[in-house]
């Protein structure tokens, strides 16, 4: 579970949180609504994926 990383999270019943991807920086959408959920790369403005530059090591 080291390889994505939770960066941000609000809700509790209709659940929204992005993640990154610690080797790609590519950020992700999970979304959990009841019984439903789905797990989408975030995209920008351009449909681009959404990439966080890794930290520095």
């Amino acid at each position: 579970m080291d390889r994505f990383k939770k960066v941000y999270s609000q809700g509790i019943i209709d659940v929204m949180e992005i993640w990154v991807d610690t080797e790609t920086g590519v950020n992700y959408v999970f979304h959990v609504a009841g019984n439903a959920a789905g797990f989408t790369p975030l995209l920008d403005q351009d449909g681009k994926p959404v990439v966080t530059p890794p930290p520095e090591k």
